[in-house]
């Protein structure tokens, strides 16, 4: 296969993947909100503020919590828009004069097509690179749909509490239940599932879960706020088990699905856009395509 064809497919693998991405993307197809037009100024300013006073856990998992968790959002929020747009352009640009090229061959133009592969194959990884960094962040912090106060207390959180398959939340531990996903009095973020963990069965309508919740009666988790002000341990009467309330639909599901899809293929992207690189590279060097 030579460099020419192997630059055309570069290109066509960025274009095809993007296109995908672009159908799918949890911030393009409005599934994240709209975090692109958040101010973390406030945030900053209170994490300024705090540091010179609070440090340890209060701190990392306070203010520097809320700081870093605006920051990731919104930088994911606006680079999936300047990474898929740009691997667009380039996917289309790339490809096209790759096969005018391969029809209508003129020398002298493919050095200037090997720097322009080289040029857009290295932007394209540069800003790919950091989308996908972000994702991933994102993708394993807590799923929070709320007004963004982040405190300990339920009247404010609108993230969905953390259970096992069964939909378990805590287990008998002596005399008191103990919260199965309970790290400190301050981390609480521990106690609310991620957007990795919305693609499980527990996190989505499952008729097998949902008639075991119908079974278990008063069974159920009382909320994050009783496992913060018990430190871990809560009291569960005669059950062995609490249950997290069950969810309805499968959007928790589609969320997730749609976090891990762009995070692979925008892997792919950006291996299409390394080889993009090194073969426009070869091209221009050789001044044969």
């Amino acid at each position: 296969m030579g460099k020419g064809l192997i630059f055309f497919c570069c290109a066509c693998t960025i274009l095809l993947f993007t296109i995908i991405n672009l159908s799918v993307g949890p911030v393009i197809s409005g599934k994240l909100g709209s975090w692109g037009y958040f101010n973390c100024a406030p945030y900053k300013e209170a994490y300024d503020l705090a540091k010179d006073s609070i440090d340890g856990d209060p701190l990392k998992y306070g203010q520097k919590f809320q700081l870093d968790y605006c920051n990731n959002h919104k930088g994911m929020y606006n680079m999936e828009y300047t990474a898929f747009i740009f691997d667009i352009v380039i996917g289309f640009v790339c490809g096209l004069l790759g096969l005018l090229n391969y029809y209508a061959p003129k020398p002298d133009f493919v050095p200037k097509l090997g720097l322009i592969g080289l040029g857009c194959g290295i932007v394209g990884f540069v800003l790919t690179f950091v989308y996908i960094i972000l994702n991933g962040i994102v993708y394993t912090t807590p799923y929070y749909s709320y007004s963004f106060d982040l405190y300990p207390d339920d009247s404010n959180f609108l993230g969905i509490i953390k259970r096992d398959s069964d939909g378990v939340a805590a287990e008998k531990d002596g005399n008191e239940c103990k919260c199965l996903y309970y790290d400190s009095e301050n981390n609480f973020h521990s106690l609310f599932a991620t957007y990795s963990d919305l693609i499980q069965k527990q996190y989505n309508y499952n008729k097998d879960l949902n008639e075991k919740y119908a079974k278990v009666g008063l069974c159920t988790f009382p909320g994050i706020a009783d496992c913060i002000t018990g430190k871990g341990k809560i009291s569960c009467g005669t059950c062995d088990k609490l249950y997290a309330s069950p969810i309805s639909g499968i959007k928790n599901k589609d969320l997730s699905d749609r976090f891990l899809t762009t995070l692979l293929l925008g892997l792919f992207v950006c291996l299409a856009n390394i080889g993009l690189a090194i073969f426009g590279f070869l091209i221009f060097r050789s001044g044969e395509f």
